[in-house]
C-alpha cells in the first residue's frame, strides 16, 4: 500500500465521523483509490481497509467508552442502519456507532465487490445489508 492509499483510507474514515462525505461518496472514493472493501471493529476500536492483493492499513476510531452488548439487537441494529442511509441533520457516525455497539454489534464487514455489509455480533449473530441499487 502506497502513502497515498494510506491518506485517502485516513480521510474517508475523518470524513465519515465529521460528516464531510455521505457514505456512497466514501465508497467510491476507496473504490478509485484501489480498495475492495474494509472491516470495523468496535471491540479493537479500529478500522482496517483492505487491498484486491491482500494488503491493507489499519486505523483507529475515534475513542469511544461504550461497550458492545452482549446481545445482537436485528431490529434495532436495522433501525440504525435506516437512520444513516436517510442522513437526516441529526445523525451523525459517531452517534451510530455508539448506538450500534448498545444494541450488540460488534463491528461490520463492507464488500465492495460483493455490494453489502455484514454486521456481527458478539455471539456471531449476522444482519446482511445490500448496497442500493
Amino acid at each position: 500500500m502506497d502513502a497515498q492509499q494510506t491518506s485517502i483510507a485516513e480521510s474517508c474514515l475523518n470524513a465519515a465521523y465529521d460528516k464531510t462525505m455521505a457514505f456512497p461518496e466514501i465508497v467510491g472514493t476507496l473504490i478509485n483509490a484501489g480498495f475492495e472493501g474494509y472491516v470495523v471493529d468496535y471491540r479493537r476500536n479500529t478500522t482496517t481497509y483492505f487491498l484486491a492483493d491482500g494488503d491493507g492499513v489499519t486505523l483507529e476510531n475515534r475513542s469511544s467508552e461504550e461497550k458492545v452488548a452482549a446481545q445482537f439487537d436485528q431490529p434495532g441494529i436495522v433501525a440504525q442502519i435506516r437512520w444513516a442511509q436517510a442522513n437526516p441533520p441529526d445523525y451523525s457516525y459517531m452517534a451510530f456507532c455508539k448506538n450500534v455497539k448498545a444494541l450488540g454489534c460488534a463491528g461490520y464487514i463492507v464488500s465492495f465487490l460483493g455490494r453489502r455489509v455484514l454486521y456481527f455480533g458478539r455471539t456471531a449473530e449476522t444482519h446482511v445489508e445490500h448496497f442500493p441499487q
